[in-house]
C-alpha cells in the first residue's frame, strides 16, 4: 500500500490500495471516513480501513467487471452503505444509479463529484469527477490508463473515442485515478508507434523508475496524458505515419479509421 499522508479531519486524501495482480483501489478519506471506488476485493480494503481507523461511508463503482465490484457484498455485510454506481451497466448491489451530469455529495466525507458516461470499455461505464481547482480528480476505472485505455470489451471505438475526448478535455492537472497498473506496458506499445516523442521518452524513464522501488505509476495528469497517450493523440501526424507504415491504415484516412486502427493494434501488440 502506498498512503497519502493522513491529513487533518475534513481533508481529503486518497489511499492507494493494490488488489489482485494489478487493480488500484482508491480510497477517498478525510482521516475518519472514507469511501472506497471500485473495490474488486474486500480484504484489503477492510485492512486499510483498520489501519487508518476509517469509517466506510459509501462505495463508488465504474462498471460491471467483477474486478471492480466482487468485494461489495462483503463490505455491505461490514458497513451499510449507499452503492453509487452507472445506471446502465447491469449492476445489482447499485442502490444510487447514476449518469451524464449527474452530482454526488459522498456521505461522510462531503466530496463533491461530477458524473460522466464514458461507454466503449462497457455500454454502461462512468467516470467521477472532483472539479476542485488545485485539486481536480478523476475517477475513470477501465477507460483511460496511464498511457493507454481499456480494450472495448462491449462498446465500439467510436463510443471510446468520444469518451477519451470528453475526458482529454478536463483541466490539465487533473489527478487521473485509473483502475489498473498497465503504464510499463502501454509505454512499450507508445514508444513503438510514436518513437519521436519527447515527452513520452521522459515518461518512460520516470515511470520506469517508479516500478523499480515499487511505486506506483497512478495517478498521472490529463497534462502527462495528453502529452504521451496514444490513444489521446491517434491523429498526431508521426502516428498516423506509424499506422501507415505497418499497414494499419490507409493514407488519408480520417481520425476516427486512425484510433481504430490504433486500438486494434495494442490488442495483439
Amino acid at each position: 500500500m502506498n498512503p497519502s499522508p493522513t491529513p487533518a479531519h475534513n481533508k481529503l486524501a486518497v489511499l492507494t490500495v493494490p488488489a489482485f495482480k494489478d487493480n488500484y483501489l482508491w480510497l477517498i478519506h478525510d482521516g475518519a471516513h472514507a469511501a472506497v471506488v471500485d473495490p474488486g476485493d474486500a480484504d484489503p480494503i477492510l485492512e486499510a480501513l483498520a489501519a487508518h481507523g476509517l469509517t466506510l461511508t459509501a462505495i463508488l463503482l465504474t462498471h460491471h467487471h467483477a474486478d471492480h465490484i466482487g468485494g461489495v457484498p462483503r463490505l455491505l455485510e461490514h458497513a451499510d452503505v449507499p452503492v453509487f454506481g452507472p445506471r446502465n451497466d447491469g449492476i445489482d448491489a447499485v442502490t444510487q444509479p447514476l449518469g451524464e451530469g449527474e452530482r454526488i455529495t459522498v456521505p461522510g466525507i462531503g466530496l463533491d463529484l461530477r458524473v460522466l458516461d464514458v461507454p466503449g470499455h462497457t455500454l454502461g461505464h462512468i467516470a467521477y469527477v472532483r472539479d476542485e481547482p488545485g485539486a481536480a480528480w478523476l475517477f475513470c476505472g477501465d477507460t483511460l490508463f496511464g498511457a493507454g485505455c481499456g480494450r472495448l470489451f462491449e462498446g465500439t471505438p467510436a463510443q471510446m473515442a468520444d469518451s477519451l475526448a470528453k475526458l482529454a478535455a478536463l483541466p490539465d492537472d487533473t489527478l487521473v485515478y485509473c483502475a489498473h497498473e498497465y503504464t510499463l506496458s502501454n509505454l512499450r506499445f507508445a514508444q513503438q508507434v510514436e518513437p519521436g516523442n519527447r515527452a513520452l521518452q521522459m515518461r518512460i524513464v520516470a515511470d520506469n523508475q517508479a516500478r523499480g522501488t515499487n511505486l506506483p505509476t497512478i495517478p498521472s495528469t490529463i497534462a502527462i496524458e495528453k502529452a504521451t497517450n496514444p490513444f489521446l493523440r491517434a491523429d498526431e501526424p508521426a502516428i498516423v505515419e506509424s499506422l501507415v507504415e505497418v499497414g494499419r491504415l490507409q493514407p488519408g484516412a480520417d481520425a476516427l479509421a486512425a484510433f481504430t486502427a490504433l486500438r486494434e493494434w495494442k490488442n495483439v501488440f
